[in-house]
């Protein structure tokens, strides 16, 4: 176990580096063919590699990101030019790693409500993509906000879940990020957002805890705190880093190396000031504070590529300018005139 401890040990290490955070790559080709077909871009093998080669050679890419969570199809390709996908993303300096859940079913018994599975031949997997050059992994649960849920049931059967999958990482000495993500779907207020959020770390931190699993060598990749995307009374950063902290204190053991949080389908923009709200604060955390975006980081570069050879600069370009941002978002020196710079 001991050489697990280590290999878990540097790569948290490398991924807490200062300044950095996680480029999220790792939709399916389900999802990834909704973003194509929002810039009239077919979704065939070929257009996602592509776009995922032109993502992880963007120069100097590495000044910024640490890690990159793959799908398991671009885990097992390599560039053009033949060079693996994990051997570009080495090169960089950006450690890869995989999402190892396969989706989500619905919870049977449960209307609305549903339940991540994979676990099934996972410890197998978790080998293989350990020698495809993965690192890391990362499990997401879905939990939805709306009338009657979630219901207690529903989030203990995901924390349960979350919980075996970390231990079976660790075993292997690949890294676990959990992810709990309280859908920003709804109406729902803030404080519905932050009760909501404080049962689900409470329940998944006690299932980590029953299935022995060392809180010293996972990652956390939660939900800010923020109000339902069609609520009315929204909230400004300021407010969203306020109670995404105050949940975090009561329910994130200090043993957590790391907390990087999901953009959950904030725009852009939104994304890196409350990321910046956050650890713009002067109270001092026990946690490094950064960030795993996916489309927040990927939706200027998906915009300026559009499937065309000849934009490949400059969504790189994008790219690398918005990874920047949220570089200084991460030290608390974001500001918004730094969007016209």
């Amino acid at each position: 176990m001991a050489t697990q401890v280590q290999q878990m040990a540097r790569t948290i290490d490398e991924l807490t580096a200062s300044g950095k955070g996680i480029l999220a790559a790792d939709e399916s080709p389900g999802t990834l063919e909704k973003r194509f077909n929002e810039v009239n871009t077919p979704c065939t093998e070929q257009t996602r590699r592509e776009y995922r080669e032109l993502l992880f050679s963007t120069t100097r890419l590495g000044d910024y990101i640490s890690g990159g969570i793959l799908h398991v199809e671009t885990l097992k390709q390599s560039t053009a030019a033949g060079v693996p996908i994990t051997q570009l993303l080495t090169s960089q300096g950006i450690v890869p790693g995989i999402k190892v859940d396969i989706g989500t079913v619905p919870l049977p018994g449960f209307p609305g409500e549903k339940l991540t599975q994979g676990l099934d031949g996972l410890a197998q997997r978790l080998r293989e993509y350990q020698q495809l050059g993965a690192r890391f992994a990362k499990w997401r649960a879905v939990i939805g906000i709306g009338a009657a849920i979630p219901t207690p049931q529903m989030i203990e059967a995901n924390a349960y879940t979350l919980a075996q999958y970390a231990s079976l990482c660790q075993q292997q000495g690949l890294l676990p990020i959990v992810e709990p993500e309280v859908l920003m779907e709804g109406d729902h207020s803030l404080a519905v957002s932050a009760r909501v959020t404080e049962e689900v770390l409470q329940a998944m931190f006690h299932a980590l805890y029953r299935q022995r699993v060392a809180l010293e060598y996972i990652l956390l990749k939660p939900n800010m705190v923020a109000p339902g995307t069609s609520c009315p009374q929204q909230a400004a950063p300021e407010q969203v880093a306020e109670a995404t902290l105050i949940c975090l204190r009561r329910n994130v053991p200090a043993a957590v190396p790391g907390v990087f949080f999901l953009s959950g389908g904030q725009t852009d923009t939104v994304a890196t000031a409350n990321l910046n709200a956050i650890n713009a604060r002067p109270d001092t955390q026990p946690w490094v504070l950064s960030f795993s975006f996916g489309r927040a980081l990927q939706a200027p570069a998906l915009n300026a590529w559009r499937g065309d050879p000849q934009n490949r600069s400059a969504a790189q370009n994008a790219l690398h300018r918005r990874a920047r941002l949220n570089s200084a978002a991460q030290a608390g020196k974001y500001s918004s005139p730094m969007e016209i710079t």
